[in-house]
């Protein structure tokens, strides 16, 4: 019996609702899905990824055991090639998002590695990380 083992990719700085709910869809559709903390060089998260590697598990309920987190340094299809892994999940929130994903998609196929998008519930599409992380800074500045 084949296993499908798919890899959801992002910085998750911070893992938002979003994040979450996508993580859920996927992992009805495939056996197993690892959320990978990308090491992007290009982006200065809040926290280094062990850090963010805990927040994102404490966030996944227990109940989902075909979920595993592990971070990464270097090319997600070069993960996904050395895990087995046959399918790269992404969300899509908006139209701009789905030509960045579509760029990258293509560069993984050539690679050997599918995506697979899914598409952000309405009421999530407007939860982005950036988003999140001000408002994260915006409540822990001191009122006057």
């Amino acid at each position: 019996m084949r296993v499908s083992l798919a890899v959801y990719p992002g910085t998750f700085d911070p893992f938002t609702p979003g994040h979450r709910d996508l993580v859920a869809r996927a992992r009805v559709m495939f056996d197993r899905i690892i959320v990978l903390l990308a090491v992007n060089a290009d982006k200065q998260p809040a926290a280094e990824a062990p850090a963010r590697a805990v927040l994102v598990r404490d966030a996944i309920p227990a109940a989902w055991d075909n979920i595993e987190v592990d971070s990464w340094t270097g090319l997600t299809t070069t993960y996904c090639l050395r895990r087995g892994a046959t399918v790269i999940v992404r969300g899509v929130r908006t139209a701009a998002d789905l030509h960045y994903e579509y760029q990258l998609a293509a560069m993984n196929e050539q690679l050997g590695i599918q995506t697979v998008w899914l598409p952000a519930r309405p009421h999530l599409a407007v939860i982005s990380s950036t988003a999140a992380r001000a408002y994260r800074s915006a409540r822990s500045q001191p009122r006057t």
